[in-house]
């Protein structure tokens, strides 16, 4: 343990890393409650937000955190005030002085500011330095935040730290950017940071593989003596290390006492609320991309994107692991959705089947369990020909006449199901990885391909094109390429109208109606999708 257990400040940087889910857009006495809840817990500097000169699109106060702003706040004394400004906007076209001299237009002495925290990539290092004197020189205590250090190798960061030892830092920071650190990792980049430098350092950890406060804890234990933290973990991607976690940990090592009751009230009533609905924190995809160093903001995209199902992302994350994904990209992101690319290849054509014939396609909705029996009665007296999605099973077996997938994540976790049912498996099988088709061995395959491409549907006779790998396109697809005489549609329950889901299933269902080839859709189950609507009940006679 760092033998001067005084010296450890805990640096609350909610304001600042939690902006990104809500556009830095805080109300002012929710602000003001934080504040006396952070003096109260121990914290010792409250970040409130960045500095920055760019302004695209609104974003709130803290996004800019201006000294009017501050001003107009009720800062305990006890706290110091920080702010933070990305690297990239000091070394840009505008020289760096003039950066500079914008955002902070007068001293330290002046300004209610005490702490000036500059993020730097490590390309940007080394160029953003001589900022650190020019904040200096204006009484401002300066930090630099060294970000992907973890990413780096032993010599890298050794130059980082030879190059911070030129100057009169305060605190050299690293973050676990990725959240792929463990403590025996944390504590090497400590040894290679010290290896030049001989100042106050800072952690800053995400959460990822919920190990943001073990590592934080380990640098405490290297020496570390500045930790950032944010309530409730709020913060890009992942999150970080809770704030009502680590001041219970450092008032302990310090022998001190706090009050949590100011903190643990403004979290029950604006913090956890504001965590449902934006849903911050690790889970299973923060989880690998941290475990694979995936940058968290492809995560934190995709899970906010109606466009990406649990399949989409697991196989993102699978392209990502081979491709690399370190630093994020929205072209590469995009790029991880076309698992079939190319050339569409099948064998089978589905007029063998389905031309002349009714079908009836049920979905994934629990409409087809709560009507089980009107459906069993219609499908035993008007013989349609049955497709179930995916492992669907909730009508009688023997109904069924075939099952149809086609995304490939979703094909290797349910391979164990389909391999117990009993039905044909319609699947893109030559254009499907090896580990799928492995799975699936044992399995008919009706062997019909596909390719995507936005916002077209064309349907071969062995194959068709596709504007997505959602499984009821590519239902669709095949019916329609089998030319089938008419189409019902059960357990297409969709979602709530204000759930993105279900605009954008309508949207492809719409461009699927405008075909020339097109089926009627009928529903014949409750629906919220915009699609003709009947009842099972009415077809009975």
């Amino acid at each position: 343990m760092f033998e001067d257990n005084k010296s450890i400040k805990v640096l609350d940087c909610t304001l600042r890393d939690g902006g990104y889910y809500n556009s830095w857009d805080f109300p002012t006495d929710l602000i003001n409650q934080y504040l006396e809840a952070m003096q109260a817990a121990g914290v010792d500097i409250v970040e409130l937000g960045l500095r920055s000169l760019i302004n695209k699109g609104f974003k709130g106060a803290s996004a800019y955190t201006t000294d009017s702003f501050i001003n107009s706040l009720v800062v305990p004394e006890q706290l110091s005030v920080a702010v933070m400004i990305n690297g990239s906007e000091l070394v840009g076209e505008t020289p760096l002085e003039s950066v500079l001299s914008t955002l902070f237009p007068v001293k330290a002495a002046d300004s209610p500011v005490d702490v000036v925290r500059i993020a730097c990539h490590v390309h940007e290092f080394v160029n953003a330095l001589p900022a650190c004197n020019w904040l200096k020189e204006r009484g401002y205590i300066v930090g630099f935040n060294l970000m992907q250090v973890a990413e780096r190798s032993q010599e890298e960061v050794e130059a980082l730290s030879l190059e911070a030892s030129k100057y009169p830092i305060d605190s050299l920071y690293f973050a676990d950017s990725m959240g792929s650190m463990n403590p025996q990792q944390t504590s090497k980049i400590i040894s290679w940071l010290r290896k030049h430098w001989e100042g106050p350092m800072g952690i800053h950890t995400h959460d990822n593989m919920g190990l943001a406060l073990q590592n934080t804890l380990q640098a405490v234990n290297d020496g570390v003596t500045w930790l950032d933290a944010t309530v409730t973990g709020m913060g890009r991607g992942p999150g970080n290390a809770r704030t009502e976690e680590l001041v219970i940990e450092v008032a302990d090592i310090k022998s001190i006492s706090i009050n949590m009751v100011p903190l643990m009230s403004v979290i029950r009533s604006f913090f956890q609320p504001l965590k449902n609905q934006c849903s911050w924190g690790s889970n299973p995809y923060y989880y690998l991309a941290g475990k694979y160093g995936i940058h968290p903001t492809y995560i934190q995209e995709m899970m906010g994107d109606s466009r990406y199902s649990e399949e989409d992302i697991l196989a993102a994350i699978e392209h990502l692991k081979l491709e690399g994904g370190k630093k994020f990209k929205l072209d590469t992101l995009d790029s991880t959705r076309e698992f079939y690319i190319g050339e569409p290849r099948g064998s089978w054509n589905p007029a063998d089947i389905f031309e002349g014939k009714e079908v009836l396609l049920l979905g994934t909705g629990p409409g087809v369990a709560e009507h089980r029996t009107a459906l069993e009665s219609y499908i035993a007296k008007n013989n349609p020909v049955v497709i179930a999605l995916n492992t669907q099973s909730s009508i009688a077996q023997s109904l069924i006449a075939f099952r149809v997938a086609c995304h490939p994540v979703r094909l290797l976790a349910d391979c164990s199901a389909h391999a117990q049912l009993p039905q044909p498996l319609i699947t893109p099988a030559s254009m499907l990885p090896e580990d799928v088709l492995d799975a699936l061995k044992d399995k008919k395959l009706l062997d019909y391909g596909l390719s995507i491409e936005s916002d077209k549907f064309s349907f071969g006779s062995h194959s068709s094109v596709l504007p997505t790998s959602l499984v009821i396109c590519y239902a669709l697809s095949a019916i329609t390429a089998g030319k089938a005489s008419k189409l019902l549609m059960a357990g297409f329950d969709g979602y709530s109208a204000d759930d993105p889901r279900n605009s954008e299933m309508n949207k492809l269902l719409k461009l699927y109606a405008s075909q020339e080839q097109a089926l009627e859709l009928l529903s014949v189950t409750p629906t919220r999708y915009e699609i003709k609507s009947q009842s099972i009940y009415g077809l009975m006679e």
